[in-house]
């Protein structure tokens, strides 16, 4: 089975995409890039249908809303604060309290080690002048961790 599938599927990372927002925009160095006015309108969705495709959900991300190396360009080059990857990580669990996902350890270690991948791999294009790789492929996450993360298209 999946991490997808044992969460509870699309509704469950729906709704973990939803209190990840509420848990940034409360915290005062990961309310900015939350909160900015240039925000896609459909931002929370699209967070829901990237991290259900990452632990095993349908590919709804890839095909509506872009790619892996198009969701890391956009946040590429932000200068972000050096906590900033810690702060999301931490949100990031709690908002897996807040969306009722499963207590099992293994799931949350899971999904923990997930975040903390995806938060380092954001942070490392952070600085300005970052170039983000043309050939990243979207992450895949298993129970075991990483299918390959140095996979390229």
């Amino acid at each position: 089975m999946s991490l997808f599938e044992y969460a509870g599927g699309a509704p469950a990372f729906q709704a973990l995409a939803a209190a990840l927002h509420e848990r940034c925009l409360a915290d005062p160095v990961l309310n900015h890039p939350f909160s900015h006015p240039g925000q896609h309108p459909q931002h929370v969705e699209r967070l829901g249908w990237y991290l259900a495709e990452v632990f095993g959900g349908p590919p709804a991300y890839s095909q509506a809303a872009g790619t892996h190396f198009g969701m890391l360009d956009l946040h590429a080059r932000q200068g972000a604060d050096d906590d900033l990857g810690e702060r999301f990580v931490r949100c990031f669990v709690l908002a897996c309290d807040d969306a009722g996902l499963p207590a099992d350890p293994a799931f949350r270690a899971a999904l923990r080690d997930y975040m903390t991948w995806a938060a380092a791999d954001v942070m490392q294009y952070s600085p300005p002048g970052s170039q983000v790789p043309a050939d990243v492929r979207m992450p895949r996450w298993t129970w075991e961790g990483a299918v390959d993360r140095t996979r390229r298209r």
